[in-house]
This record gives structure tokens, C-alpha cells and sequence, in this order.
């Protein structure tokens, strides 16, 4: 009979530090969508102004981002 020891250690999930995150969004009501930015500010500057040019009051907001498990210290 062949033993086994099992060990188990914490991980957490974390930003890869190598990357940025995103922020994207699009109308709802039509095909308009914000030029992709790591600026959420810019983001919703550009939604703002689809809303005064058209109307459309509705958003879809996209946050990306990359990820990665890390052993807990």
C-alpha cells in the first residue's frame, strides 16, 4: 500500500502586476461603443457625451482585467 501526504496551502487571486485593466462600454439602445481606455474616467466622458448627442441614457460597462492564484504568505 503506497501512502500519501497531503498538504494544503492557502492561495489567493490577485491583478497580474504586469498588466493594466481595461474599461469599455456600449449603448444599449444603439451600436455606439467608447473607445477602449485605462482611464475609466474617459470611459464615462464618452458615454456622456452619446447621451447629449442621442438620448440614450443606458450603458453597458466592461471592467478587464487579468488575473493570477498566488500562495497566501
Amino acid at each position: 500500500m503506497t501512502r500519501a501526504t497531503l498538504r494544503y496551502v492557502l492561495h489567493r487571486i490577485t491583478e497580474h502586476p504586469d498588466t493594466d485593466v481595461t474599461f469599455e462600454a456600449e449603448c444599449l439602445w444603439c451600436d455606439w461603443q467608447a473607445t477602449p481606455s485605462t482611464d475609466t474616467a474617459a470611459v464615462d466622458v464618452e458615454c456622456m457625451s452619446h447621451t447629449g448627442r442621442s438620448g440614450h441614457k443606458s450603458f453597458r460597462r466592461l471592467r478587464t482585467s487579468f488575473a493570477m492564484v498566488v500562495r497566501a504568505e
